[in-house]
C-alpha cells in the first residue's frame, strides 16, 4: 500500500495544505488581483456520500459500505435516512439508505490529495474529469463508480462494487476561481 500519508494524519500538516499556502495562495492573488490573502479561495470542507438501495433487503450490505468508507476517509461516516416513502422502492420514511461523511482541516486536504494522486489515476480508460461539473458557485461535485479506485480498499474483501458520490465545497464565489483553485491543486480537469 502507499499511502502519501495516513488517514487521520500523525501530527504533521497535510502536503496539499502547505502546498496551498505556499505556492497557490500567491499565485491565486497575481492571478485574480486580490487585495488580501483573505479573498483566495480555499477548500471548505469535503464530503463523501454513498447510496446503498439494497440496505432494504439486506442489512449487512450498508455496514459494507460504512466500512469502506471508513477505510477510504478514516473516519467513521454517518448513516443517512430515507425523507421520504417510496412504495416502489419499498423504502419507508427513515429506513437506513446509505451513508455519508463530511471532512474538514488536515484530513479533507489528505483526502484529497489520495484522490487526486492515488484513486483517480486508477479509474479505467481516465482522461480526466469533466468541468461543467461546478454548481455555480465554486463548488465541484464527482461521481465515482467504484470504490475499489482506491488503494485502500482490499479487493478480495469487498462484497459489491458501489459508486459513490464526492462534493468539494469552497469558499469560491464563482466556477471561474473554483476551477482555478482546484486546477492548481492539481485537479486532472480534461481540456
Amino acid at each position: 500500500m502507499y499511502h502519501l500519508q495516513a488517514p487521520g494524519g500523525c501530527g504533521m500538516t497535510a502536503r496539499l495544505k502547505e502546498v496551498y499556502t505556499k505556492d497557490i495562495v500567491p499565485a491565486l492573488v497575481q492571478e485574480f488581483n486580490f487585495k488580501t490573502v483573505m479573498q483566495v479561495p480555499r477548500l471548505t470542507k469535503i464530503t463523501l456520500n454513498t447510496g446503498v438501495g439494497e440496505a432494504v433487503q439486506n442489512a449487512r450490505a450498508l455496514d459494507a459500505a460504512i466500512e469502506d468508507i471508513t477505510i477510504i476517509t478514516g473516519q467513521k461516516p454517518v448513516v443517512t435516512r430515507a425523507r421520504k416513502s417510496i412504495a416502489g422502492f419499498k423504502i419507508r420514511e427513515g429506513m437506513p439508505i446509505g451513508a455519508m461523511v463530511t471532512m474538514r482541516g488536515d484530513r479533507m486536504y489528505e483526502f484529497l490529495d489520495r484522490l487526486i494522486n492515488l484513486a483517480l489515476p486508477r479509474i479505467r480508460d481516465f482522461r480526466g474529469i469533466s468541468r461543467s461539473a461546478f454548481d455555480g458557485r465554486g463548488n465541484y461535485s464527482l461521481g465515482i463508480r467504484e470504490q475499489i479506485t482506491f488503494p485502500d480498499i482490499d479487493y478480495d474483501k469487498i462484497d459489491k462494487i458501489r459508486g459513490m458520490e464526492v462534493a468539494i465545497v469552497t469558499t469560491a464565489p464563482d466556477d471561474a476561481q473554483g476551477y482555478a483553485l482546484l486546477k492548481r491543486m492539481g485537479m486532472p480537469f480534461r481540456d
